[in-house]
């Protein structure tokens, strides 16, 4: 059977779609972020829990692209709340401003997806004088996640229903380089590889999800934490791959490696349910 069709426990299979998947659910009352989410992915995502009645708050480095996604969206979903706030993830100042902005609003936060995300850069350094793959899929996500994550308890415990955050990682962690997360050489430009930077971050992005999902399991707080591999799609995540420096036979093997068995790290700790 063709992977794509092979149905998993939840009676979806790799080739469901994010309205087949919600059909039937009303989210009307939630609030949730999504980063990264004026194009690929994170458009779709907007645009289904925009259409289950979630007031969706749009968090993207091109206000521009996303005003104008925003208004296509509402033609088409004229009830959609949608709002639009500047966020640049490999700027740490940015990532304070965003957050300060938002728990400010006085808005609850019910879900939180960690989306944006950036891949197989030429080597430079954020704003921070840090690597950029590290500095925006992690530290920039993680740093987001933890200056939200009084409201989105608070938001728990009152409103009585489930919080959630989710961190768009990938199967190209199996990438990362051979010692894991090289916290001594972040910066190392004389031994950088593309796929073994992008692979670090996601690696980050998982092991932060299973570590902030324990940690809250055992504070008894009932928000679930959760990594994921979106599965493989042409968007422009893959705009700096090159024929010429191999990356395409790279992104081949990747996604063969994708449909072997790979060590579980992606967080099953706790229950996916969608309530």
């Amino acid at each position: 059977m063709w992977p794509f069709s092979k149905k998993g426990i939840s009676g979806f299979s790799g080739s469901s779609t994010a309205e087949q998947v919600t059909h039937g659910i009303d989210a009307i009352g939630l609030t949730a972020i999504v980063t990264g989410a004026s194009s690929g992915i994170g458009v779709e995502t907007m645009r289904v829990l925009a259409l289950r009645g979630v007031h969706v708050i749009v968090a993207v480095r091109n206000k521009v692209a996303a005003n104008d996604i925003k208004e296509a969206i509402l033609k088409e979903i004229p009830s959609a709340k949608i709002d639009v706030m500047e966020l640049d993830l490999s700027s740490l100042e940015s990532v304070k401003k965003f957050a300060s902005e938002f728990n400010s609003s006085g808005l609850p936060l019910n879900i939180l997806i960690n989306n944006a995300g950036i891949m197989l850069c030429p080597f430079m350094l954020s704003k921070d004088n840090i690597e950029l793959h590290f500095a925006t899929n992690h530290l920039g996500h993680f740093l987001l996640t933890n200056l939200l994550l009084d409201t989105m308890k608070k938001t728990a415990h009152q409103s009585k229903k489930e919080g959630r955050i989710v961190n768009v990682s990938a199967k190209a962690y199996i990438f990362a380089y051979p010692e894991g997360i090289r916290f001594d050489k972040i910066n190392d430009q004389s031994s950088y590889s593309k796929w073994g930077a992008y692979g670090q971050s996601k690696l980050a992005n998982i092991l932060h999800a299973n570590e902030l999902a324990r940690r809250l399991k055992d504070d008894g707080v009932d928000i679930i934490v959760n990594s994921l591999h979106p599965g493989i799609i042409l968007t422009n995540l893959s705009r700096h791959m090159s024929v010429i420096d191999g990356d395409k036979l790279s992104f081949i093997y990747y996604i063969y490696r994708c449909f072997i068995c790979t060590p579980a790290l992606y967080n099953t700790s706790t229950p996916v349910s969608v309530k």
